[in-house]
């Protein structure tokens, strides 16, 4: 008789001579503990059958006793069940339409435990072959990896396949941020412009288009000379405009605003308090800073081609929207202000995305450390073969 530790397999021969094995392949359906039975009247045929069984459970294609999952029909439960109660709206939809038009046409009909590493490859490399980018794939390869992570933790599946998987590498994208010149040609431009005060704050506090849409009158304090970021602006499907908290701590953020940006925000005020009156009982009162003429909030569509026809009254090459707020990190950056606090002003979570993003910066900030050294070393002293005179 050969018996395995708990959770091992275990053979053994009954008094009629007869042999059996029993290996544990995981759990089933209704959480019970999977284990199955082999038998023969020869043990080398037992431990075939035995070994058999383990090496099926461990490639992940032994099935999984009770339900009969396909990658379909369990990603549908991940995303009923699991996905829909642990992330955002707008997040779970991202989520519905990747599964709904790449996942479920390609693979969705394969037995769940049946799954190979090879098969969500040629998923991978057919995407890219109908022309979608990298970061499609690899938004893709994220969302399956995180069901197949709870279909192992629950035992449908002896492994995530996605984890013996290359995913694409996805290149950041350059930012392309205005010049000091061109910043101030497009508030010269906007100046005149109904929420005018909307682009000052994309170029000098570097808000997200989502938090600047969704600011209130409420997270602004003008005396104090201040603007909290507690909140942003999404459209989700069936739900139309929502307003959500940040992700992160890290976004939620108080920061100090230049005295010339409080003066906008008091114009901003006071022109909409004149919208305000003239609309009457029709003003839909949101608190909002940037709203339409009847007080609801801005779209984000018309936004951006406001930003368009900016840069083009302005005459300033044509930048994204998210580059005002690169505009804003380089500006301060070249100025002089630590990497830290430019950081802290852009929400971002960690130290290295700041200066990653922003590494075009970076030589010119060292180079600028090096000489404020020398200066505090050796004072004005000129280095030795950099005299006047000296080739």
């Amino acid at each position: 008789m050969t018996r395995g530790a708990s959770g091992e397999s275990t053979i053994y021969r009954d008094e009629s001579g007869r042999w059996h094995g029993y290996v544990s392949m995981g759990v089933r359906a209704g959480g019970g503990r999977d284990r199955r039975h082999v038998s023969g009247p020869k043990r080398a045929d037992v431990v075939a059958k035995v070994r058999d069984l383990e090496q099926r459970r461990e490639a992940g294609s032994a099935g999984i006793a009770g339900r009969s999952y396909t990658v379909g029909t369990w990603l549908d439960h991940w995303l009923e069940h699991i996905a829909r109660r642990k992330v955002r709206p707008r997040t779970f939809e991202s989520y519905e339409t990747m599964v709904r038009l790449h996942l479920r046409p390609s693979i969705g009909r394969q037995p769940l435990a049946k799954l190979q590493p090879e098969q969500v490859e040629s998923l991978y490399a057919q995407m890219l072959g109908q022309g979608l980018s990298p970061a499609t794939v690899l938004r893709a390869h994220r969302i399956l990896s995180r069901a197949l992570r709870v279909a192992a933790q629950r035992g449908r599946v002896a492994r995530n396949v996605c984890t013996l998987i290359d995913p694409p590498t996805v290149k950041r994208a350059e930012s392309s941020p205005l010049t000091g010149d061109e910043a101030r040609r497009v508030l010269a431009a906007a100046r005149d412009l109904r929420n005018a005060a909307r682009w000052t704050v994309a170029l000098a506090v570097g808000l997200r288009q989502s938090e600047a849409l969704a600011l209130r009158w409420a997270d602004v304090n003008l005396d104090a000379g201040s603007l909290s970021v507690r909140r942003g602006l999404h459209r989700v499907k069936g739900q139309g405009v929502v307003f959500e908290e940040p992700k992160s701590e890290r976004s939620r953020r108080t920061l100090a605003l230049p005295g010339q940006l409080v003066e906008a925000l008091r114009v901003q005020r006071a022109a909409q308090l004149t919208e305000r009156m003239a609309a009457g009982p029709l003003w839909d009162d949101g608190d909002l800073v940037f709203a339409q003429p009847n007080g609801r909030p801005l779209d984000r569509k018309a936004d951006w081609r406001g930003w368009k026809a900016l840069l083009a009254t302005a005459g300033v090459r044509e930048v994204r929207l998210h580059d005002g707020r690169h505009t804003a990190a380089t500006l301060l950056l070249t100025a002089g202000v630590h990497p830290r606090v430019v950081m802290d002003l852009l929400g971002h979570s960690q130290m290295r995305t700041t200066t990653d993003i922003y590494s075009h910066v970076m030589p010119a900030l060292a180079r600028e450390a090096a000489d404020r050294m020398g200066t505090a070393l050796w004072g004005d002293t000129a280095p030795v073969g950099h005299h006047a005179g000296t080739n």
